[in-house]
């Protein structure tokens, strides 16, 4: 039996999520402890194209983009642990709950997110999870989050 996965490179979450530039919002996923926890690592860099007109002049990430980072990770961690690799997983939002906007996020800064399984189960296909994104410790974002994983046949 081979060793669980505790890390997601850019390489393997594109081998779990479908998600492609410009809406890939996740760099690396580290501490993966099974379908319990994780945390995302989002490089946030001025040449993400909605920066462009959010705002010109005074770049901020859409606090949308930051809950999508956040369902991205949870989505990389249940995949990874999963063996879902190469299976065409889709993942679609159900509900977002809870949701707070506590600090900018711009350019230059490395956005944590850490993400827990609040509801779901290997097998299962809607999952419900809690976030926490922050910047220097600083908490950014939370929000509570249902999504349904659906494999393709």
């Amino acid at each position: 039996m081979s060793d669980p996965i505790t890390t997601a490179d850019i390489q393997l979450i594109q081998r779990i999520i479908p998600h492609r530039y410009p809406f890939l919002l996740v760099d690396k996923v580290i501490d993966i402890d099974g379908t319990t926890s994780a945390t995302g690592i989002k490089n946030v860099t001025m040449n993400e194209p909605h920066f462009q007109g959010h705002f010109p002049g005074t770049p901020i990430m859409p606090g949308v983009t930051i809950i999508e980072a956040m369902a991205q990770t949870s989505a990389v961690m249940v995949g990874a642990t999963m063996g879902l690799m190469d299976k065409d997983m889709l993942i679609y939002f159900m509900g977002i709950d809870g949701c707070k906007f506590r600090r900018k996020v711009v350019p230059g800064d490395v956005l944590e997110m850490k993400v827990e399984t609040t509801r779901g189960k290997p097998g299962g296909k809607v999952w419900k999870f809690k976030g926490v994104a922050t910047v220097d410790g600083e908490l950014a974002a939370e929000a509570e989050f249902t999504a349904m994983m659906d494999l393709q046949a």
